[in-house]
């Protein structure tokens, strides 16, 4: 169990892949805010969306895991763990106004990819129409000069 990959699965590695392929630039193994032994797969920061990419064995997935025999009560606890762990890095991650997307590693990388873009434009779309002027939201589309007067 040692040698499984933590990181760059590949899963991990198809789904960068992809969106790198579609133009969309992203921090890997970003550290969650806050605690600092925790990473993101897939971050992508200014919009505040995270991408994890949860393995079916050490995260507990309601389709693929199995629990091993040998020594079978300590794995359950060290499973469980882990999914509380999980559990606590989304609601933190939410809590400071992060998006997190979880996929598990039999999702196709294909998948995932459309629903991160999706999440992530809208996330900057919503971005872009907050940072509009109040006034320019409220139809008034009159510019103010740098004396300060008004000009149509």
């Amino acid at each position: 169990m040692s040698r499984q990959a933590s990181k760059d699965t590949g899963v991990e590695l198809a789904v960068r892949r992809l969106l790198h392929a579609t133009g969309m630039r992203y921090r890997v193994e970003y550290p969650v805010p806050g605690m600092p032994r925790r990473r993101i797969d897939v971050a992508f920061p200014r919009a505040k969306v995270a991408v994890l990419i949860d393995g079916c064995f050490w995260h507990g997935c309601p389709q693929h895991a199995t629990q091993p025999k040998a020594n079978a009560e300590w794995w359950r606890t060290k499973l469980e763990r882990n999914m509380a762990r999980d559990r606590e890095t989304t609601e933190h991650l939410t809590a400071q106004g992060w998006t997190v997307l979880r996929f598990w590693e039999h999702t196709p990388p294909e998948e995932a990819v459309d629903v991160v873009r999706v999440t992530v434009d809208r996330k900057r779309r919503e971005m872009r129409e907050s940072a509009i002027p109040r006034r320019e939201a409220q139809g008034d589309n009159r510019r103010t000069s740098r004396g300060g007067k008004t000009v149509d």
